[in-house]
C-alpha cells in the first residue's frame, strides 16, 4: 500500500502538559482509521498535528506531496450572514453542481430540510453542523479528517453519513481519519482504531467491538504475564539476573479467545430484579398517556399516543430533530398540558432529569467538587450496595485531584458526570436523560452504561448514540409524524420505517410489508409455483399481510427461547441418562423443523409480495 501520510518522532507540549512523546505514525491508502482515548489525552490534537494545523514542537509530519486533505473541526467557520447555498458550493453555478450526482447525493442526505437560500445565522446548532459537514464533503479530498463528525445529528443522518463514507471511495483509496465517541459508527466506518493515551497511540486492527475484545485480550494477557514475573521472581530470582526476561511479539486478536474470555460474564442486567426494586419504590403506575393530542398553532406534534411507563421499564426514544421528543418528555412529566387525551402519573412518581445544557451546575459557580459533594449526606442504593457521594463519584471515574477542581473549570464531561451523580443522590424514582453521552469519551461512556445497568427505577433515554441507546434501554420506540410507534427490532425497525415513510409507501417497514404474503396470495405452494403475476393488493389485504407477519416473528421468537430452554435442560442434564438426553433432543430437533417451516413461509412470502 502507497504511504500516504504521517509523523517522525513527533513531540507535543503545552505549559501545562505534555501531549506526545517521540510519536512516528503511518497511514496508507485505503485506511479507514477511528480515533479514541479519554477526553484531553490529545486526540483531536493528534488531528491537527496530522493536518498541519499544530506544529511539533519537536519532529516533522510527513505528507505525500500530492495529497488533498479535508478537515472537519469542532467548531465551523461558516459565516452568519452568508446563504446555506454559498457555504456548501460557494459562487459555483449551479448547472456545475447539479450536474455531480455525488454533489447532489449530499445535499439530499445532509440538506434536505433546509432551504438553499436561508442565512446561516438562523440555522440551529445541528443544522449549522450539517451544513459545515456538506462544505467538506461536496469537495474532492484524498484524506478526510473529521473530528466528533456525529455531533448534533440525528440517527438518520448518522446512518447516511456512515454509508456515504464507506462508498465514498473504491475499495483501496482514500484515507479517513475521524475522532468519534460514536462506537456504532466506529464499527460501521472504520477498518483500523488507534487510543490516544499517555503521550503514545496505539494500534489495533478492525472496527471498534475488536478493539475492545484486542484491548481486553491485552490486559489480560499483560496480568497474566506480571503475574508470572512475580512468580518467577520469588522462586527464580538468581537465574533471572543472569538474563533479560523475554519479550514476546505483540499478540494477535483471535475469535475463540475472545469467546473464552467473555464465556463466564453475567447477564448486563438483572431485570426481575430490577423491577422488583423499583415496584417497591414506585408502586404500580408510573405515567399513563391515553390518546394524547398535542398541536402547536394548529398543527399536531403528538398525535393521539397512548402510552404505558411502568416501573423499572428502560424505554429509549428516537426521532428526526424536531419530531416532538422533548415535548413528548414534557408531557410525561406534567409541563406541557396535552391539547386532548389524558396524562395519568403515580402519586409517589419522583423525576429527574439530565438536559443536555447542564444549567443547574451554573448555580455552583466556583465552588470546589469537593464541597458541592459535601453538601449531601445521602447514600444511594447500587447493584444491591449502599454507596456514599464520594464513592459514587469514584465509580463515575473522578480522581482525587479532580475533586479539588472548582464546578465552572471542569471539562464538559466532568460536568456531565457531575450532574448525573447529583441528580443520583436525589433518589428519584423516574430518571430522564436527554443526551447523556455527549461530552463523554468511550471510556467513561462504558462507566456510565455500567452505572445506569444498576440503577432501579424506570428509565426514559433520548440519545443519536446508537450503542447508547441499545445497551442501556430494553425497549426503544420512534416518534414518526406524531406518533409513537414501539421497535420490537431496534434502531434498524426505526431506518426501515422512515426509508419507507421517504419514499411515500406508508408506515411499514420492508420487511413488514413483504413478510404477510401469504395471507393474501394463499397456500405457500401457491407463492412458488410459478402463476402469472397477481393483481396489486388492496389496502386492507396489506393490513392482513403485515399482521401476519408480525404473528409469524411472534412465533419464531417464541420458539429460539424454547429451543434455549431446553438446550440449557440438555447440558444440565445427567450424561449417563440416555433416554432423557434423547427425548430432550427430540424436543429440540421438533422446535428446529417448526422453525424452519416458519422461516420458508417467510421467504415465499415474500417473493409472492414483491411479484
Amino acid at each position: 500500500m502507497a504511504f500516504v501520510l504521517g509523523c517522525e518522532k513527533v513531540g507535543l507540549e503545552y505549559p501545562t502538559a505534555r501531549v506526545f512523546e517521540e510519536l512516528s505514525l503511518g497511514v496508507e491508502e485505503g485506511d479507514r482509521i477511528g480515533i479514541v482515548g479519554r477526553n484531553g489525552h490529545g486526540k483531536s490534537t493528534l488531528l491537527k498535528v496530522m493536518a498541519g494545523l499544530v506544529e511539533p514542537d519537536t519532529g516533522r509530519v510527513l505528507r505525500n506531496g500530492a495529497v488533498s486533505v479535508g478537515v472537519l473541526g469542532q467548531a465551523d467557520a461558516l459565516d452568519d450572514a452568508g446563504t446555506v447555498q454559498r457555504a456548501v458550493v460557494g459562487d459555483a453555478p449551479e448547472y456545475e453542481w447539479a450536474s455531480d450526482a455525488r454533489v447532489r447525493d449530499v445535499i439530499d442526505g445532509l440538506l434536505g430540510d433546509i432551504a438553499w437560500d436561508a442565512l446561516v445565522g438562523t440555522l440551529s446548532g445541528g443544522q449549522r453542523r450539517r451544513v459545515d459537514l456538506a462544505r467538506l464533503l461536496v469537495g474532492q479530498w484524498d484524506v478526510l479528517m473529521l473530528d466528533e463528525p456525529t455531533n448534533h445529528l440525528d440517527v438518520r443522518a448518522i446512518t447516511w453519513l456512515a454509508e456515504h463514507l464507506r462508498r465514498r471511495w473504491r475499495p483501496g483509496a482514500g484515507v479517513l481519519l475521524v475522532v468519534t465517541h460514536d462506537r456504532w459508527f466506529l464499527d460501521e466506518v472504520c477498518t483500523r482504531m488507534w487510543e490516544v493515551h499517555d503521550g503514545t497511540v496505539d494500534p489495533f486492527e478492525g472496527g471498534y467491538s475488536a478493539y475492545i475484545l484486542q484491548r481486553v485480550e491485552r490486559q489480560r494477557l499483560a496480568a497474566l504475564a506480571e503475574q508470572k514475573r512475580q512468580n518467577a521472581l520469588r522462586r527464580e530470582l538468581a537465574w533471572l539476573s543472569r538474563g533479560a526476561r523475554a519479550r514476546a511479539t505483540k499478540p494477535k486478536f483471535h475469535v475463540a479467545a475472545a469467546q473464552a474470555l467473555i464465556a463466564d460474564v453475567p447477564p448486563l442486567r438483572d431485570e426481575l430484579e430490577l423491577k422488583r426494586m423499583a415496584m417497591a419504590r414506585l408502586g404500580k403506575q408510573v405515567v399513563d398517556l391515553t390518546d394524547v393530542t398535542v398541536e402547536f398553532e394548529g398543527q399536531p406534534v403528538l398525535d393521539h399516543v397512548d402510552w404505558i411507563i411502568g416501573p423499572g421499564d428502560r424505554y429509549g426514544i428516537v426521532g428526526a430533530n424536531g419530531a416532538g421528543k422533548t415535548t413528548l418528555l414534557r408531557v410525561v412529566q406534567g409541563l406541557q398540558r396535552p391539547t386532548s387525551g389524558r396524562v395519568k402519573v403515580g402519586q409517589t412518581v419522583r423525576f429527574a432529569v439530565l438536559s443536555q445544557h447542564l444549567d443547574d451546575l451554573a448555580a455552583f459557580g466556583d465552588d470546589r467538587v469537593r464541597q458541592v459533594i459535601g453538601r449531601y449526606n445521602a447514600r444511594v442504593m447500587l447493584d444491591g450496595k449502599e454507596m456514599t457521594p464520594a464513592q459514587l463519584l469514584e465509580r463515575l471515574e473522578f480522581s482525587a485531584a479532580d475533586l479539588n477542581e472548582p464546578v465552572s473549570s471542569l471539562s464538559g464531561g466532568q460536568k456531565r458526570r457531575l450532574a448525573l451523580m447529583l441528580i443520583l443522590l436525589d433518589e428519584p424514582n423516574v430518571l430522564i436523560l436527554d443526551e447523556p453521552g455527549n461530552d463523554l469519551d468511550t471510556d467513561m461512556l462504558a462507566a456510565l452504561e455500567g452505572l445506569l445497568d444498576t440503577w432501579p427505577g424506570t428509565l426514559l433515554l433520548v440519545t443519536h448514540d446508537r450503542s447508547l441507546m441499545e445497551r442501556v434501554t430494553d425497549h426503544q420506540f420512534a416518534l414518526i409524524d406524531g406518533r409513537l410507534r414501539h421497535l420490537p427490532r431496534g434502531i434498524d425497525e426505526y431506518l426501515e420505517l422512515t426509508g419507507t415513510a421517504d419514499k411515500g409507501s406508508g408506515p411499514a417497514s420492508p420487511r413488514e410489508a413483504r413478510s404477510a404474503a401469504v395471507a393474501a396470495t394463499g397456500t405457500a405452494e401457491e407463492a412458488e409455483g410459478g402463476q402469472p403475476p397477481k393483481a396489486a393488493l388492496t389496502g386492507g389485504q396489506q393490513r392482513e399481510l403485515r399482521k401476519a407477519l408480525a404473528s409469524t416473528e411472534k412465533r419464531l421468537a417464541t420458539l429460539k427461547v424454547k429451543m434455549e430452554a431446553k438446550q440449557a435442560e440438555m447440558a444440565a442434564a445427567d450424561p449417563s441418562d440416555y433416554v432423557a438426553l434423547g427425548s430432550l433432543q427430540a424436543e429440540i430437533t421438533g422446535f428446529q423443523a417448526q422453525a424452519e417451516e416458519l422461516e420458508l413461509a417467510w421467504l415465499e412470502a415474500a417473493e409472492a409480495l414483491e411479484g
